[in-house]
C-alpha cells in the first residue's frame, strides 16, 4: 500500500512537471515560429496577422513532436533533483525501496508520455502540417522555402512528355495547389509551361484553373481553364507526392502499402513507422539517462557537469537517433534497424550504468 500511494505520488509530481515543460516550449515555439514566419511570409497578397497566427498554430504539433525526447529528459531530470534536494528520496530508500521500484512511476510516465505523442500529436501535426501547407497555397506562395522540397511527378500520356509540381496535395490527391506543369518535345526541350492556381484530378485528365501559358518567342497567355490529359490515379499521385513525415501513424502501413503495389521506395515511410513505435521506449531511455545523473545529485553533491553530462547525453542520442533514421530513409540501413537500434542500446547502456551505481 505504501508503494502504491507512493507511486502515484511520484507519478503525478512527474505527470505536473513534464505538463509545465510542455507549456513552456510550446509558448516559446509559438513566439519565435511567429516571428519568423511573419518575416518570412508578410509580402505574400493574402497574408494577414490572423493567418499568420492560424499558421504558427498549425506548425507548432509538428515542431513539438521533435522536442518530445528532451521533453522527457528534462522534466524526469527537474522531478528527480527536485524530490532529491527535499531528501524525499533520500527518505524512500531509508523505507528499503529500491531504485527500481520507485523509478516505476517515471518510467510509466515516460512510456504513456510516448504513447499520447504516437496516437495524439502525430495525428495532429500531421493534420496540422497538410492545412499549413494549403494555407500558404492560397496566400500566394508558389515557392518553398526549401527549393528541395517541392514534390514532382512526371507522365507520358499519349505522346505528351509533361512534369507536374505541386506546392500542396489536398482531396486524397485529386487536388494540387499552386501548380507548375512543364511541356517537352521528342527531343527533350521545353515547348510550354503552364502555371496554376489549382489542379483537380477528374476522369482522364487535370483541370487545370486560373491558367498562365508561357511558349518561347510568344507572351504569357492567361486562361481561365485549360485541361491536361493524364492516366494518372488518385493513389498514385497522393503516393508520389506525400512526404513520409506528413503522414499520420495509423494511415503509415496502408499507404506503405500502396506505395509497394505502384513501385516506390517505402524506406522512408517504414522508418517513420518504427519511429513511431519505437518512441515510447525512446523516452523510457532518456527517463533511465535522467536518473544516472539525478539520483544522487544532492546526497553527494555533485557538481553541475554530471547534470550536463546528462543533458549532452540525452543530446547525443537524439543526434544518433535522427542520424540513423536518415540512414533507413535512404535504405543504407534497414527501417527497423534504424529505428530501434539507438533505443535498445540507450535503454541497455541507462540500465547497466544504474546497476552499476546502485547495485553495486
Amino acid at each position: 500500500m505504501m508503494m502504491g500511494t507512493l507511486g502515484r505520488y511520484f507519478f503525478i509530481r512527474y505527470a505536473v512537471t513534464t505538463f509545465w515543460f510542455l507549456v513552456g516550449i510550446f509558448s516559446l515555439i509559438f513566439i519565435i515560429d511567429f516571428s519568423e514566419q511573419a518575416s518570412r511570409l508578410a509580402n505574400l497578397p493574402h497574408y494577414s496577422i490572423t493567418g499568420a497566427l492560424l499558421m504558427t498554430a498549425l506548425r507548432i504539433p509538428l515542431i513539438l513532436q521533435q522536442t518530445i525526447p528532451f521533453v522527457a529528459l528534462f522534466s524526469a531530470m527537474a522531478a528527480l533533483i527536485s524530490l532529491n534536494r527535499r531528501y524525499e528520496l533520500v527518505v524512500t530508500r531509508a523505507a528499503g525501496i529500491s531504485v527500481w521500484q520507485f523509478l516505476r512511476p517515471f518510467v510509466l510516465g515516460a512510456f504513456l508520455f510516448g504513447v499520447l505523442a504516437v496516437i495524439a500529436l502525430n495525428p495532429l501535426a500531421a493534420w496540422g502540417t497538410k492545412r499549413g501547407e494549403a494555407l500558404l497555397a492560397e496566400w500566394g506562395a508558389s515557392r518553398s522555402s526549401d527549393a528541395g522540397s517541392i514534390p514532382w511527378l512526371r507522365q507520358i500520356y499519349n505522346g505528351t512528355d509533361t512534369i507536374i509540381g505541386a506546392r500542396s496535395v489536398q482531396d486524397n490527391g485529386t487536388t494540387l495547389l499552386n501548380v507548375t506543369v512543364i511541356h517537352f518535345d521528342p527531343q527533350g526541350s521545353i515547348i510550354l509551361r503552364q502555371d496554376a492556381a489549382s489542379a483537380k484530378l477528374e476522369d482522364g485528365y487535370w483541370l487545370l484553373n486560373q491558367v498562365t501559358e508561357t511558349r518561347n518567342g510568344q507572351l504569357p497567355r492567361r486562361l481561365k481553364t485549360a485541361q491536361l490529359s493524364t492516366n494518372l490515379k488518385a493513389e498514385f499521385v497522393q503516393e508520389r507526392l506525400a512526404k513520409a513525415d506528413s503522414i499520420q501513424f495509423f494511415d503509415l502501413p496502408g499507404k506503405i502499402e500502396v506505395a509497394r503495389s505502384f513501385g516506390f521506395s517505402t524506406n522512408a515511410m517504414e522508418t517513420q513507422f518504427h519511429s513511431m513505435l519505437s518512441l515510447p521506449l525512446l523516452l523510457v531511455a532518456m527517463t533511465l539517462i535522467a536518473a544516472c545523473v539525478s539520483l544522487k545529485f544532492s546526497r553527494f553533491n555533485q557538481s553541475r557537469s554530471v547534470i550536463l553530462g546528462g543533458i549532452l547525453s540525452g543530446f547525443v542520442l537524439y543526434v544518433v537517433t535522427v542520424l540513423v533514421k536518415a540512414f533507413g530513409s535512404s535504405g543504407i540501413v534497414p527501417p527497423f534497424v534504424a529505428a530501434w537500434l539507438p533505443v535498445v542500446v540507450a535503454m541497455a547502456l541507462g540500465s547497466t550504468i544504474l546497476l552499476n551505481q546502485e547495485d553495486g
